[in-house]
């Protein structure tokens, strides 16, 4: 059994949603989910689960990982008032953000214009804290065979709902509960959610911390695209995602 942490990550603890998955022969299921808090830290949460838990963990996080490379290129050295000669396209959006808009029609914010960059700062700052937490690495993952221990994987919940053929906007205001109800009938085809789960849609972050759980299973079962280039992601981040399936 390989245990799933979907994590929707936000900068503030309570607008983190958090659900507990595992991936075995019979199938995907949810364990457990929760929102966090002040009192009730992300980190706090997960390194309460994976605690005596055997086998391998996979961290599933919907935040990017890294920022373009030629981001940080060419502000090296750049100084207030100097032209950059870069263009603008490059230097904001990385090569799986393109990548995922060219296969499933969906482009995610640019992590090097948008304030997503806030909240990959703060999907970085839980890995790093859990690290020290853990007393462990917690590598990322590029391949589907883990080792022995936790590895983290960095997802996209709305690719994930495109690539599976659901509902992947429209869901995520208080008063658009029917929405999301209708989003988990469809996500219980691919998963099963153990009895005592709190419910999925009553949030937009359990919810989509469920889909990031959806996203770790299809990466765990090798379904998920791979980079073209691999070098280029280890720097900015790759995100895992089925490709668009049939009738999708």
């Amino acid at each position: 059994m390989t245990w799933i942490v979907g994590i929707d990550c936000a900068t503030a603890e309570e607008k983190i949603g958090l659900a507990l998955g595992s991936l075995d022969g019979s199938g995907l299921e949810i364990h457990d989910a929760t929102a966090c808090g002040r009192k009730r830290s992300a980190v706090s949460l997960i390194a309460g689960w994976l605690e005596d838990r055997p086998g391998s963990t996979l961290l599933a996080l919907d935040a990017p990982l890294g920022w373009p490379k030629a981001l940080g290129e060419s502000l090296i050295g750049h100084s207030a008032g100097m032209g950059i000669a870069t263009p603008a396209h490059s230097m904001f959006r990385r090569e799986t953000d393109m990548f995922i808009q060219r296969k499933l029609k969906k482009t995610p914010l640019d992590v090097g214009a948008d304030r997503i960059a806030r909240t990959a700062h703060a999907a970085l700052r839980i890995l790093s804290e859990l690290r020290a937490k853990l007393k462990a690495p917690i590598p990322l993952a590029w391949t589907p065979t883990l080792g022995s221990g936790v590895s983290a994987i960095e997802v996209y919940p709305a690719a994930t709902l495109v690539a599976h053929g659901i509902r992947s906007k429209g869901y995520k205001k208080p008063t658009q509960s029917g929405e999301r109800r209708e989003i988990l009938d469809t996500l219980k085809v691919h998963m099963r959610i153990r009895e005592g789960v709190p419910d999925l849609s009553k949030t937009a972050d359990l919810l989509d911390a469920a889909v990031c759980v959806l996203a770790g299973g299809d990466f765990l079962r090798g379904r998920a695209m791979s980079p073209e280039n691999h070098h280029l992601a280890e720097r900015e981040g790759w995100i895992w995602s089925l490709p668009l399936q049939n009738g999708a």
